[in-house]
């Protein structure tokens, strides 16, 4: 493939339009048309894609499902309770509302699916909370915010593991399974990290909630506790598949607010759903570019010429993984979460199935690396969202993210190299990987 190859033209074109500010959805069809029309294809190819890729694929529609459910959450009662709950078990401790900050983001994380959500929902209230009465700077409560929402993509359900089920042709069931060991011990680490900083800080302590109140908050939280709950028995139940899962989700998330906590409107369920929509739109459109151009890279045939290349280099597993691990940390930092999963990993499956890497484990290290890219610098998404709430310069937002972003690199490396520890539930139930 030379500099003046199609491809090679259709590939400048995207990357000159996405730096010009094209949404990268819309600048991959536009080098994919460019493409097609350099090598005299029927333009209807295109269309083709579209409905073939957005259409006969059911597993899409728990995308648009999940994130309703996020929507409804946020614009009812359910997390200010959840919050609540979080703060009766561990706020009492020092750096409590730190540990709250954490906890809230692991039973968020069974709710919607998505870091972004996380962090715009509860997120918001974590931040007023923290910083009331200056009990932490306003930097820190934004970076601990930002850090403890990649935990709700890793835990089930999620919406990256949903859209790699897409592209790697891989059980959602199990690889829901597969990153819940890997968030849970993602929110320990975190929960160390903060107990030390808490001691050398001189961090807060929290009035104790009493003892005795604490049934009664358990029970006033307990649907929405129930929720994640609802979702894995349906799934691995064999109730429901886990598009249908996520149609329960967001009715389970309507019924709790409008009828057992009556905290939404006809006019905030409407405002949800507006929200719903525009956000499903943006993620349908990268979708719809990365079907077209990967229809691109097939023609080309790269993934099997790179799978090629890298196993002429001998390549053994472990030495694949960390070029794997590599790129996407540093493709992360550039590119947005949903592109690196639609466009690159896809590359990369070819390779890594005939090395014998076990998909659902490829498919976890993946979904972490895209997560660290979202609280990585310079464009990490979910720092660019707390800049906005929190009112916090980036670079001090930056300089209190590192610390956790180097413990979750360290994380990383032990789901990269300990596949036990991503595959030992799946296995539980019945996976033969």
């Amino acid at each position: 493939m030379t500099i003046s190859s199609q491809f090679t033209i259709a590939l400048m074109v995207i990357t000159a339009l996405a730096f010009l500010g094209l949404p990268m959805g819309l600048a991959m069809i536009c080098g994919s048309i460019l493409y097609l029309l350099l090598t005299g294809q029927d333009m209807g190819i295109v269309a083709e894609q579209f409905l073939n890729g957005m259409y006969s694929n059911y597993i899409m529609l728990a995308v648009p499902l999940f994130i309703l459910a996020a929507e409804i959450m946020n614009s009812g009662s359910l997390s200010e309770r959840l919050l609540k709950w979080c703060d009766a078990v561990v706020g009492r401790f020092r750096g409590g509302l730190a540990q709250v900050n954490v906890l809230q983001s692991i039973v968020f994380a069974g709710m919607s699916g998505s870091a972004v959500a996380d962090a715009a929902g509860s997120g918001k209230m974590m931040q007023h909370m923290m910083t009331k009465d200056g009990k932490y700077t306003p930097s820190y409560a934004a970076a601990l915010t930002a850090v403890t929402a990649v935990i709700g993509p890793v835990i089930p359900p999620s919406i990256p593991m949903v859209l790699y089920a897409l592209v790697a042709d891989t059980s959602i069931g199990y690889l829901f399974l597969a990153g819940v060991v890997p968030g849970l011990l993602m929110a320990g680490l975190m929960m160390v990290q903060i107990a030390v900083t808490a001691r050398m800080r001189n961090f807060p302590v929290e009035p104790p909630t009493p003892l005795r109140k604490l049934p009664k908050m358990t029970w006033e939280a307990l649907p929405v506790l129930f929720m994640p709950v609802v979702l894995m028995v349906g799934i691995y139940g064999g109730v429901t598949t886990p598009t249908e899962a996520a149609a329960v989700a967001a009715f389970y998330a309507l019924v709790v607010s409008v009828i057992v906590y009556r905290s939404v409107n006809a006019r905030e369920f409407y405002a949800s759903l507006l929200t719903s929509a525009k956000t499903t739109a943006t993620i349908g459109m990268l979708i719809a570019g990365a079907l077209v151009f990967n229809y691109v890279v097939t023609v080309e045939n790269i993934p099997r010429t790179i799978s090629a290349i890298l196993i002429g280099w001998n390549l053994d597993p472990v030495t694949f993984l960390i070029i794997v691990n590599v790129l996407l940390l540093i493709l992360g930092c550039v590119l947005e979460g949903t592109t690196i999963l639609l466009v690159i990993v896809p590359v990369l499956v070819p390779t890594a199935q005939a090395l014998g890497i076990d998909m659902v484990h490829f498919g976890v290290v993946a979904v972490v690396n895209i997560m660290l890219g979202l609280i990585t610098p310079p464009y990490g998404l979910l720092l660019f969202v707390m800049t906005k709430i929190s009112g916090s310069p980036m670079r001090a937002i930056v300089a209190d993210v590192t610390p956790f972003l180097l413990g979750l690199v360290v994380a990383l490396g032990v789901f990269t190299f300990v596949p036990d520890v991503v595959l030992w539930l799946p296995r539980m139930f019945g996976y033969g990987g």
